[in-house]
Parts: C-alpha cells; structure tokens; sequence
C-alpha cells in the first residue's frame, strides 16, 4: 500500500425483500397488482395525513401550554432566588454575636481613618572624585547625595470617630502630633475631606479636628449642608471588668474599619505612654484584650449598645493582647469646652507628684499609705516656678492629702480632682509637712499646653 493510500474495500449488495416480492408478481398482473397496491398507499396516505394533522395539533397544544407553565413556574423560581438572594441577611442565634454585627453595621461609617502628610527633603545620589586635582590614573568615584527639593508624603495614620453632625472627630493627640503636617479624613464610603485641628489636650492624649460640610440639594431643593454620621456616647464610669467591648480602627494604617472584639480587662490603669518625640503619662485608663494595633489609635471602644466608652490609645509591646483606652467620660469635658470656649483649658497647679501606696509608703519612709508626695526628677522641679502652688507655699516633700475635703488615693488621684475645677477657682489643700498637718489656700493658674 503506498504511502497515504487508503485502503479499499468492496461494498456488499444487500438484500431487498421489495426485490423478492417483485419477482414473484412478475406475471400478467403485474400491472394490476401495482395499482392496487398504489392505491392502498394512497388511500393509507390521506388517512395518516389526517390523522397527523390532528394528533399534531393536539400535541402543538398541549406542548404550548405544558412549556408555558413551565416558563411561569421558572419564572416565579427565579424572581423569588431573586428576591431571597436580596432580602437575605445573616442573622445569628447567638445574641452576643448579633449584637456585634449590628453594632458595627450602624457606626462603622462614623469611624474615619487619620492620614497624616509632610514635605519631607528628596535626595539625589551623585558621584564624586576625592582625588581630583591629583594624579589619578584610576578617576576613582565616591557615590555622594544631596537635597532636591521636597515633596509630600504620607509618614502615618491613625483613626477618629465623627462626634457631630457639622463634621467634629475624636482621635489621639499624638496622631496629630505634628504642627507642620496636614491631616485628611478618610471615610468608609471612599469620601476625603481636609482637616483643621481644633485643639490637642494638654494633659490627656486626646485632640478635636474638624473636617468641613458639603452642600447637598434638600427636599425642596434649597442648598443644605450634608449631615455626617456620628457615634452615640456610652458612660465609661459604669464600665465592668469581663464586659464585651469592640474596636474599629484603621489597623496599621492599611486596613481600614478593622473591627476585633475583647472584653474590659482592668480599669483605673496607670500606664506612661510613649512613642517618637511623645511621652505621656495616662492615668485611670482602660485595659483591654481587644486587639489594638499601630494605626488604631483614636479609635472608639464600644460596648455591646453600640456606645463609645473609650478612646483607644496604646499597647503594651512586652505582652499580647493588652491594650489601653482613655474613659470617654474624660472627653466630654474637652467636646463640651471647644464647643463653647473654643479651646480646651485646664486648672494647673504646678507640682509634680507621686500617688502614695503600700510601696511607696516603705520605699520613702512615710507614715501614711496615701496622698501625692511632692517630688521631683527626670529633670523636672517639684514645684513649678510662679505657680499656684509656688505663689502658696509648697515644698518639695509635702503630702497633698485631700483638696477641698477629697481624699487622694490611688483610685482618686490628685489630677483627677483636679480636673473638677477650673482656671481661677480657690481650693483648700490638706497637706502633710514633716509631722504637722496643714490647710493651705490656693487659687488654681490656667495650664499652658
């Protein structure tokens, strides 16, 4: 067989019964026998053609209307997948767990995240001969680097939560930090807004931004001013140890809105709060195992109501999962103070103090187990030159015992009371000297930030 031939093969006659008949009528009725059997076919033709016409019909019919019920049931079919599909909403068993899920639904878009921006120096590397002006058979080359201009970019972020409608947010005070940098407020929707910062607390790591209203077109279509969602303000002072709370922050400057969900861990925590050029101590904070990272700060905590009931703002990077929030209760003062002062202003008394314990009572000698004890350190005096407590009388080593008849103790500190008044007010302060109880009068300067 040659190359790419096919083979043959040979087809086979078959074999036709029409043929044996055929033989057989041969004869001389052949013609009659083929009329006969035409004429049966005939016949057999118009009543097939007939009956088709009306079998056909009937199933046409009956084809239609089953496929038009079939089009209406799969119809209905899909418009009520449609409508499932629509309408479905996870709703869970568990109420604890519901109750997250519509906590974060409702103030998840009140919770905006803090970019923060800077011109920052732009160098160019060049490369430049050490030797020149000498014999250099090598021209060796040193890569150097200059300044180019500046240009803007982000150096971080943190979380704030709106507070009113025109648009005021909460955050910390060393998210914003920076007096030369420019701050933008990111939303959950994808919206940015320029903003201002109102006032950085002096004592607290608490800070106000404001961030300004778009006009919208109302009902009627006149200019109004867009409303932004706001959170709602829980009391932190009945918060208890082992009660659910939830975070919402922009976890690491990336993840925005991240939720994560712990419980109260301790209360009354004294912590010294650190980072680049801040240093604060933060008294009577929140502890929690709820996860709070780089980027969350300024965030709300909330309780299962869906009520902020702190701020966060920091975390312990020796343990895991602990993480701390100031009392919202603390924040009030400064809202209600910017919306009617302008700015956030403190009674200053000008000492600086340790709170009295157990161990401070034995470490230093002492005879009582409880008040603030003068003293200085960290290159700080412990009375503030021309202060109140400088212009009354206070030394170094005195025990501030009570103010105006309220005992110091750990859970009640001195600033704590403190904060009750205001610039200019006139307490009495109970103090300790030596062995000699004392009352001294002091009216209560204005704390510069």
């Amino acid at each position: 067989m040659k190359l790419l031939q096919l083979p043959k093969i040979k087809l086979l006659k078959a074999h036709s019964p029409a043929n044996s008949f055929f033989k057989k009528v041969r004869s001389k009725k052949r013609k009659k026998a083929l009329s006969l059997i035409v004429l049966v076919i005939f016949i057999s033709s118009v009543f097939g053609f007939l009956a088709g016409i009306f079998s056909s019909t009937y199933f046409y019919s009956g084809i239609k209307t089953w496929l038009e019920e079939f089009n209406i049931n799969l119809l209905l079919t899909t418009n009520e997948n449609q409508n499932e599909a629509i309408n479905r909403q996870y709703s869970s068993e568990i109420p604890q767990e519901q109750a997250v899920i519509n906590v974060v639904k409702e103030f998840s878009p009140a919770v905006v995240s803090v970019i923060i921006s800077k011109d920052v120096p732009v160098y160019e590397q060049y490369y430049n001969n050490p030797f020149e002006g000498f014999f250099d058979p090598f021209q060796f080359q040193t890569p150097q680097y200059r300044e180019k201009g500046t240009e803007k970019k982000q150096i971080g972020g943190g979380t704030g939560f709106i507070i009113s409608e025109d648009g005021m947010i909460l955050t910390n005070k060393h998210v914003v930090l920076e007096e030369d940098a420019e701050y933008t407020i990111f939303t959950s929707e994808g919206a940015s807004f320029p903003a201002k910062v109102l006032a950085r607390d002096p004592l607290q790591d608490l800070a106000i931004l404001k961030i300004e209203q778009n006009q919208e077109i109302g009902e009627e279509g006149e200019f109004v001013l867009e409303k932004f969602p706001v959170v709602k303000f829980g009391d932190s002072d009945k918060l208890q140890i082992g009660q659910t709370v939830i975070t919402i922050g922009n976890a690491l400057g990336e993840f925005q809105n991240t939720v994560s969900v712990g419980i109260v861990s301790g209360l009354g925590r004294t912590i010294n709060a650190s980072g680049g050029s801040f240093y604060e101590t933060l008294e009577d904070v929140i502890q929690t195992d709820a996860a709070i990272n780089k980027g969350n700060s300024g965030g709300p905590l909330l309780n299962l109501k869906g009520e902020v009931i702190g701020i966060n703002t920091a975390m312990s990077i020796e343990g895991e999962n602990i993480g701390f929030a100031i009392p919202i209760n603390k924040a009030k003062r400064d809202i209600e103070q910017i919306k009617t002062l302008g700015e956030i202003i403190y009674p200053f008394l000008g000492i600086r103090y340790q709170l009295i314990n157990t161990e401070v009572k034995k470490e230093n000698n002492l005879t009582v187990d409880n008040g603030a004890l003068i003293v200085g350190g960290q290159g700080e005096s412990a009375i503030t030159p021309d202060s109140a407590a400088d212009k009354a009388g206070l030394q170094e080593g005195d025990i501030v015992l009570e103010i105006d008849n309220e005992k110091i103790t750990a859970e009640n500190s001195l600033v704590n009371i403190i904060m009750e008044y205001s610039p200019g007010d006139k307490v009495i302060l109970k103090i300790l000297r030596g062995e000699e109880e004392k009352n001294i009068a002091v009216i209560l300067d204005k704390r510069d930030e």
